[in-house]
């Protein structure tokens, strides 16, 4: 019987779904794993090898989870709201809904072909109103907590999709060629920022990747400094700043206000307001990428107007500029050029004066000096002086005489900003509102709100969505009167925020979870997903759970306990798959091709799952006659068209000592690396393993069945054949994991390296775990060592415990 993959991977998938075999069932008297995939937006161009890595990864550790005893949550659905469908059904007049479908359609039949143990009774889709009607439930949540509100806001406006981008999305669709443009616009916004020490708080707690973690403080991005009046000359009024550096106040030699600041217009004096109104014009048609961009050219005008310094009593010339941003501390900050690049560049630019007020190794005229290990230098008054002090204490002194003078005081500000919260296209969730013709709003009372059907799908060039034309679904009367329904729909991050929840409870029509069920499986104890996620995704998903966790819908404050990140597969020209350069493989071209365990192994032997790395045809082939090895443990024959082959019968007795010694070396390395997602590692061990087998003509039955039993996670289909072939009738995936013995795991014996002066010198063999001492006392007496120490003094003795021993002589 020849190894064939197609008719054998299909047998088991087939079996598998029929059986519903992974079910997770109801029980509670297990230990629970809940294993998630980021799941996967069913785009029209379909799978390629690149997706299959991650969902590889869960797969092997649910199946390993099984075995290991744990109850495993290991569900997929689709997050299949967004602006590809739309835009395709703009071109084709398609529905969104029928586009949709088709793509899921085709996702769902590639991960079944990969043998992916996924429960699929518990499939969602964000677009079923069974589901976003708990969608719409939150948000009616959020609304009657005061965090939703509406707002004339400025907004990044993508001239091509006619929609709103949210702060975070802005880069990327700039890097895709779409114009960004700011505009103000009527909206729902998210008030994110009520949540904002928390959500920094308890990212300590998470077992995340560290660059994740600080990706989110940085884009949360905390910092405690002052907010300073400033007296205008002529105004009669101040201008109050926002500084995390209060103790260079002697330094500031002139202010900047955004372009939006509501002074802007009022500080120009009659010369130069022609030029602050072109300026502000030009400033509102820049994305904040655009405006904010270290390597930008700074731009700027005068107003015209000037403040007073109230450390120095000097008059400060008032400019306008688009680096700095409303949205951040109080939209005005006083500029300091001795020591802020930004500001260094700007006074260079524009002729202002630079001054010294932190201790520089070389000045200032040069370039800025930025660092707080310094101290302060020319900051002194009559009534203070700060002179000598280090940032520290220099900025209490500060603050305190600030505050003592009523000209400040001490506040904690954050770069992060309210979520912008409405999109104006159709394929989204209808925002549950109703707007009455008193100006009072209320939200809908029977939920779900669907969509109706729409003739077009372009969005208005006024910048409402096609909603606005539905009459018969846009307006209507009840016991509050006429009124007119929201046509602004949700973000696609909407329905990514809770789905992990829905995933525990997905027929439930009565409330969003069972309060059992979510305290019997939250938190999701591994979630896999790419790192472009860090701060969209991930940081919406979290403050929404808060919000749940104050409603006391879940009973944890973060949702995903650990965090890992998979490394991009690249193309087998070392690039980025994409259409553009040609080089994406399709995940169904190598699955027809090699098979779905071949894929699987290969997806994880080509490096750390963390890593980046290429995609290379050869090296599947490798794999695919490593599992033609597995296959001949049980069919010796199968290459050999002359004789008839059908599955040895396999010797039960007792394996001899060397065998059972190296299985147990095999069991342990491979359950190490398995809990320590080390697959590539993993796979590398049993490789050699199966390698010893054939060597030894090995043919005993405990020994290939627990090769079987290590390798089904990672190779689910040729084991299970395999595994009948030897005479079992259950199912692998229904075994436990082999356990290894830690007497049997070990060598007895091990061979030390000896070196002198980092040169191999000679071996010798030594009881495992020998002490330190004696591994050197036997080193310094080996015949082929003593020459290269002998009349010489031994500087360093180093022991790498049963591996080496390295003299350091000179």
């Amino acid at each position: 019987m020849r190894y064939d993959f197609s008719t054998i991977e299909k047998k088991w998938q087939s079996f598998w779904l029929k059986n519903n075999s992974f079910s997770s069932g109801e029980s509670t008297d297990k230990p629970k794993y809940y294993v998630l995939d980021m799941f996967p937006y069913p785009s029209g161009s379909g799978l390629h090898v690149g997706h299959l890595e991650g969902y590889t990864a869960t797969d092997i550790v649910a199946r390993y989870k099984r075995s290991c005893g744990y109850n495993v949550l290991h569900p997929m659905g689709w997050d299949a709201f967004g602006l590809p469908a739309e835009q395709f059904a703009i071109k084709t007049g398609t529905h969104p809904k029928n586009t949709t479908e088709k793509n899921i359609g085709s996702f769902r039949e590639t991960l079944q072909a990969m043998g992916f143990s996924y429960e699929w009774s518990r499939e969602i889709n964000t677009t079923n109103p069974d589901y976003f009607r708990w969608t719409q439930w939150i948000f009616i949540k959020l609304y009657e907590m005061g965090l939703a509100y509406l707002s004339e806001v400025d907004i990044n406006w993508c001239e091509e999709l006619k929609t709103v981008l949210a702060n975070e999305e802005v880069e990327e669709k700039v890097k895709e060629g779409y114009t960004v443009i700011r505009k103000p616009l009527r909206q729902w916004v998210l008030k994110i920022t009520a949540y904002a020490e928390r959500l920094l708080e308890d990212l300590d707690e998470l077992d995340w990747p560290e660059n994740v973690k600080q990706m989110q403080r940085n884009w949360i991005g905390r910092s405690e400094g002052m907010e300073i009046d400033f007296e205008l000359r002529c105004h009669n009024r101040k201008l109050r700043v926002y500084t995390t550096r209060p103790d260079t106040l002697f330094g500031a030699t002139f202010l900047v206000i955004s372009p939006e600041h509501p002074l802007a217009l009022k500080l120009a004096s009659a010369q130069q307001l022609v030029a602050v109104t072109q300026y502000i014009k030009e400033a509102r048609l820049k994305s904040e990428l655009e405006r904010t961009g270290l390597q930008k050219d700074k731009t700027g005008v005068f107003t015209g107007s000037y403040a007073i310094n109230p450390a120095t009593g000097d008059p400060l010339p008032v400019w306008i500029s688009d680096f700095v941003l409303t949205s951040y501390g109080t939209g005005a900050i006083m500029s300091v050029p001795g020591h802020d690049s930004r500001d260094w560049e700007f006074a260079k630019k524009f002729g202002l004066p630079i001054i010294e007020v932190i201790k520089s190794p070389s000045g200032v005229e040069e370039s800025a000096f930025e660092g707080k290990e310094s101290v302060s230098v020319n900051s002194s008054n009559a009534e203070i002086t700060i002179d000598g002090l280090h940032f520290s204490e220099a900025f209490q002194v500060m603050a305190h005489w600030l505050e003592s003078k009523g000209l400040g005081e001490r506040k904690v500000t954050y770069k992060l900003r309210d979520w912008i919260f409405s999109r104006q296209r159709y394929w989204g969730e209808p925002i549950p509102v109703k707007h009455y013709e008193d100006g009072s709003i209320r939200t809908e009372s029977t939920l779900p709100l669907r969509l109706p059907e729409v003739e077009a799908y372009q969005p208005s060039e006024t910048g409402e969505s096609p909603l606005a034309t539905m009459h018969d679904w846009l307006y209507g009367e009840d016991e509050f009167g006429s009124f007119r329904r929201e046509t602004n729909t949700m973000p696609q991050w909407a329905g990514s925020c809770w789905y992990y929840l829905r995933f525990i409870d997905p027929e439930n029509n009565t409330q969003l979870i069972d309060p059992e069920k979510e305290k019997y499986w939250m938190n999701v104890d591994l979630y896999i997903g790419g790192a472009e996620h860090a701060v969209l995704h991930l940081l919406y998903a979290r403050f929404w759970h808060k919000v749940l966790f104050d409603l006391g819908v879940v009973s944890t404050r973060e949702p995903f306990k650990k965090l890992f990140n998979q490394g991009m597969i690249l193309g087998e020209d070392n690039e980025k798959m994409s259409k553009s350069r040609g080089n994406v493989i399709p995940a169904d071209q190598v699955l027809r091709d090699y098979g779905a365990d071949a894929v699987r192994l290969y997806e994880m032997f080509l490096g750390p799952l963390e890593q980046v790395k290429p995609w290379n045809t050869n090296g599947i082939e490798g794999i695919s006659r490593f599992l033609g090895k597995v296959w001949r443990l049980v069919y010796p024959n199968s290459e050999n068209p002359d004789q008839k082959d059908t599955a040895t019968v396999l010797d039960e007795s007792p394996l001899h000592e060397l065998l059972q010694r190296r299985m147990h070396k095999a069991i342990k390395k491979v359950t190490e690396d398995t809990d320590h997602l080390k697959f590539n590692t993993a796979i590398s061990e049993m490789m050699v393993f199966v390698n010893d087998l054939h060597k030894s003509g090995c043919r005993q039955k405990n020994a290939i069945e627990n090769l079987l039993l290590l390798l089904a996670p990672y190779a689910p289909h040729i084991t299970e054949e395999l595994w009948q072939a030897i005479g079992h009738t259950t199912l692998i995936s229904a075994e436990p994991f082999p356990v290894f013995d830690p007497a049997l795991a070990e060598d007895p014996v091990v061979t030390i390296a000896v070196q002198v002066n980092g040169k191999l010198r000679g071996t010798f063999a030594a009881p495992a775990k020998s002490p330190d001492e004696s591994l050197v006392d036997m080193a310094k007496h080996l015949d082929s060592v003593i020459k290269f120490i002998e009349g010489k003094t031994i500087v360093k003795e180093i022991v790498i415990k049963d591996k080496l021993v390295n003299f350091s002589v000179k």
